[in-house]
């Protein structure tokens, strides 16, 4: 009778292993939202569309049907992205649009451009984020976390919202994170000069993230627009990429530990998808979803009053009625 050698047996104990660990991660990941649900008629623009859960939303709305514009800082990332989708989809409506969220300027121009183009947008994805980025200041002076996080998608929400309006039913999504829950803004020093940005600032830019989903959606009751903050919980992209972990040998200890509960960004981008074709969720007003169930942010995030201190300071800081009246200039 042949017994197999020690080398064998631990070669199919290690294979066993593995596929165990798969199949724990894909259960652990969680279910796709309803394939069924169309998103045909649809006009969707995503930021940060050319890799993690961006790119994986855009290729789900793609499938559905919709029109997708795919809002990012790098062109030739951008191409090869809709490329690729626009292939596996077989839906030619899939657009690379350049923008910026580091550049007031350059959002503006997105915005001018797509308004040229298109009536409507049923759906905007405010899904781009860095995390401790090598610039650590935007074209426009503000701390790189704040500004390309949050004051960029305040202010491409908000020179959307008559598009938005007049295409009524139609949401905003704001993708966050469980970071917020350490978040607080420094009111005294919101944009953190002098002192080192951090984790304090990424939390800090995923708290005014939950936070203007809140004070938009207030401002937003009964005009037809839902407004949702969504947070994919732990999710396998590269947004960690500049993190000093990322560019060591502690990588490659570190990373192994979490990859069995981290999310594929096709299963992350599900909460997006979910947030934005759901029929149930119409008339959602800054309500926070943690994997496409319904949730609790934290108490500061929930905090009125500082929803509206930070739209006030946005405002001003984006210079938005400049840029709102440099928009009609050219209309």
């Amino acid at each position: 009778m042949w017994v197999p050698s020690l080398p064998v047996t631990m070669i199919s104990a290690v294979a066993a292993g593995a596929g165990a660990v798969c199949l724990f991660k894909d259960m652990y990941g969680g279910v796709p939202f309803d394939r069924n649900v169309k998103a045909e008629n649809k006009t969707v623009i995503i930021t940060g569309a050319n890799d993690g859960i961006g790119r994986q939303a855009a290729w789900d709305f793609a499938r559905r049907g919709a029109k997708v514009f795919m809002a990012c800082r790098d062109m030739d990332k951008c191409e090869a992205a809709r490329r690729d989708i626009v292939l596996e989809t077989d839906n030619k409506f899939v657009y690379c649009r350049p923008c910026d969220l580091a550049s007031l300027d350059s959002i503006r121009q997105f915005v001018q451009r797509f308004k040229s183009e298109e009536p409507y947008v049923h759906v905007l994805v405010n899904n781009a984020a860095v995390m401790e980025p090598p610039a650590a200041i935007t074209r426009d002076g503000f701390e790189a976390h704040l500004g390309i996080n949050h004051l960029g998608h305040f202010l491409l929400t908000n020179l959307l919202l008559d598009t938005l309006k007049a295409s009524a039913p139609s949401r905003v999504i704001m993708v966050t994170c469980s970071a917020h829950k350490s978040g607080k803004l420094h009111k005294e020093n919101l944009n953190l000069t002098g002192e080192h940005a951090g984790p304090a600032a990424y939390s800090q830019s995923k708290l005014a993230n939950v936070l203007f989903a809140r004070e938009l959606g207030r401002r937003l009751l009964n005009t037809g627009v839902s407004v949702l903050a969504v947070d994919p919980s732990l999710t396998d992209t590269d947004l960690t990429r500049h993190l000093p972990m990322s560019k060591s040998v502690t990588r490659f200890i570190i990373y192994p530990l979490f990859w069995p509960v981290m999310k594929s960004p096709k299963i992350g981008a599900q909460v997006i998808i979910h947030a934005a074709l759901d029929a149930k969720l119409d008339g959602c007003a800054g309500d926070y979803f943690v994997d496409m169930k319904k949730a609790e942010p934290s108490i500061e995030a929930q905090d009125f009053e500082l929803a509206q201190w930070l739209w006030r300071v946005s405002e001003k800081w984006t210079r938005l009625e400049q840029h709102r009246a440099e928009l009609k200039e050219t209309a």
